[in-house]
């Protein structure tokens, strides 16, 4: 099967390459690596409600063609796509643009934020302002649009024991993405970390090669998790946003009209990720469907606060040893944009 997808990824590629300077130049070729159905998935949700509007608003003078599911690559492969103009749009993991970014890992801090309105405000605000100039400073052939929700704050689920305290951690192997800041906050938690691709995580929680790993509560209900997991924490510590870009040069060829368009339709398309994100939570496609199948534990402040305060300081050590400058001066202020916004309430 992955060789199938492999073909069929390169097969898809190659039409669009051969077809590129043939096309429309409003044409927004936009691929991302999740299911296509804009009420199961943020991301889609997010590319449906850009597409309508875009096109819509535009007079059918841009126009969006969406491929999910990894029909052109993977979402590393996307971003470099992006920026070669053989596509024009990607939604990019933290994981994805680390390869081409790697300050993006400043957002995993760990245990940042207090609430889910606490990440609109910070990515809404000054520093996703900040973020995103220096993203495109950097890489120079992008711009960036915005910051979709992937579908909320990290859970750890595992197969051994209940994960209450700090202590609970000790000895379980955790599977995590390849990024180092992962794996350097696992550890700090006294867990052992267990870099693994994204296929093989269900059979080897099946099999017991790992004990657990750790992703959005929509993410594991979807990938029937709970099949091969006994308890699930509710432990907050991660929210990792897509970065939304778009070719710079595909972006400077159209109106000044169309790009105001643009930036409006991203706008929508990110509430749209937020807004289904919740649903799913708070649905039986969510938190509430995985509460009959698994025994779930919410930490209270006192947990928190003990697991941060082992987690966090190993987590900027890290910036520190194996980041830039650039990135410990970006860690700063979205430490204060942070603060900021946990301290902050919706309405007074």
């Amino acid at each position: 099967m992955k060789t199938l997808s492999k073909t069929l990824a390169a097969s898809a590629l190659t039409a669009i390459t051969a077809t590129s300077a043939l096309a429309d130049g409003g044409v927004i070729r936009f691929g991302h690596d999740n299911k296509t159905d804009p009420f199961e998935n943020p991301a889609h949700a997010c590319t449906a409600v850009f597409s309508n509007i875009v096109a819509a608003d535009t007079n059918g003078s841009v126009t969006v063609e969406v491929f999910g599911s990894n029909q052109l690559g993977s979402a590393s492969e996307h971003v470099q796509q992006v920026r070669d103009g053989v596509i024009q749009a990607t939604l990019a993991s933290t994981g994805a643009m680390a390869s081409y970014y790697p300050r993006i890992d400043v957002l995993n801090l760990p245990f940042a934020f207090a609430n889910n309105a606490s990440t609109y405000s910070v990515f809404d605000g000054a520093f996703g302002a900040a973020l995103a100039d220096d993203i495109e400073a950097e890489l120079g052939d992008v711009v960036v649009l915005g910051f979709p929700d992937t579908g909320g704050f990290f859970a750890v689920t595992n197969s051994q024991r209940k994960i209450a305290d700090l202590k609970d951690f000790d000895g379980i192997r955790i599977r995590t993405m390849t990024l180092p800041s992962h794996q350097t906050i696992v550890k700090s938690l006294g867990a052992e970390a267990y870099p693994l691709s994204w296929g093989e995580v269900y059979s080897g929680l099946q099999t017991g090669v790992i004990d657990g790993q750790m992703n959005p509560v929509p993410i594991i209900s979807f990938a029937n998790f709970a099949e091969v997991q006994q308890h699930m924490t509710l432990t907050n510590h991660l929210f990792s946003p897509y970065t939304f870009i778009v070719n710079r040069a595909f972006y400077e060829g159209l109106s000044e009209a169309e790009q105001s368009t643009l930036h409006y339709a991203a706008e929508s398309c990110v509430t749209a990720s937020r807004g289904l994100s919740r649903i799913i939570e708070a649905s039986d496609r969510g938190l509430a469907g995985l509460m009959d199948k698994i025994e779930v534990t919410a930490l209270n402040d006192e947990q928190r606060a003990s697991m941060a305060a082992a987690a966090q300081p190993a987590f900027e050590a890290h910036v520190a040893e194996n980041l830039d400058a650039k990135a410990g001066e970006l860690l700063t202020l979205f430490k204060g944009a942070v603060d900021a916004a946990n301290g902050d309430t919706y309405i007074d």
